[in-house]
């Protein structure tokens, strides 16, 4: 997909940004499919994540849903890995695999997006999250100024304190409570908001001014 006007990724393959703290962020690839499966063998992901990952198949169809999201420019899913290590096995340049970031974009005319993350077992309480999220919402308000983005959103089930110390951290304050809506969510959810920084209000308010007539859809769900 096209993104006139818009500042690449970084100036290398157009597939990664380097995270604060030491991080990459790169788009998924084949090869990590046994390192998506280590990930998704855990409690913890079955008891958070509402799309569960099961076998080689779903596994491969995971990593095509990433790949199909970047080519629509609806989803944007990163590995997260560490910088500077070696290549390591099912984790690609960066070596092992720590977690997944995701911006969701289904109306890009929309200025309001959602970011959704994981960390994969062995990566926890390192601080992975923080400073992927970190790093996902500066690329994200930068690479999409021009297109319109001025908020993001942030969901979690009201009981994961882990995450909701996350988006905390991250500048994502608390802006409403939504309704559970069982089976899939059995308890209420936290929807954290961050808006962007000025000066991308500022393209954003710019580019508006100049193509005045669109208007966003409705703002991502859970």
């Amino acid at each position: 997909m096209d993104h006139e006007g818009e500042p690449p990724m970084d100036r290398t393959d157009g597939d990664t940004v380097l995270g604060a703290g030491g991080l990459l962020l790169r788009r998924w690839r084949p090869e990590d499919l046994p390192a998506l499966l280590r990930a998704y063998d855990d409690p913890a992901m079955r008891r958070w994540l509402a799309v569960q990952v099961r076998g080689p198949d779903g596994a491969a169809a995971w990593l095509e849903a990433q790949r199909t999201g970047w080519e629509t420019g609806t989803r944007y899913g990163f590995a997260v890995t560490e910088a500077g290590q070696a290549d390591g096995e099912g984790g690609g340049p960066g070596g092992e695999l720590l977690g997944n970031i995701a911006l969701k974009r289904p109306d890009p005319l929309n200025g309001t997006a959602e970011v959704g993350y994981w960390t994969a077992a062995p990566a926890r309480g390192r601080g992975v999250a923080s400073r992927a999220l970190a790093a996902l919402t500066d690329w994200a308000f930068t690479r999409f100024a021009v297109s319109g983005l001025t908020r993001l959103e942030l969901l979690h089930q009201v009981d994961n304190a882990a995450s909701c110390r996350v988006a905390e951290k991250g500048g994502y304050a608390l802006a409403r409570v939504i309704p559970a809506l069982p089976p899939d969510y059995p308890l209420e959810g936290h929807v954290h908001a961050r808006r962007a920084p000025v000066a991308a209000l500022n393209r954003s308010a710019g580019r508006r001014a100049a193509g005045a007539g669109t208007d966003g859809g409705r703002a991502t769900g859970r």
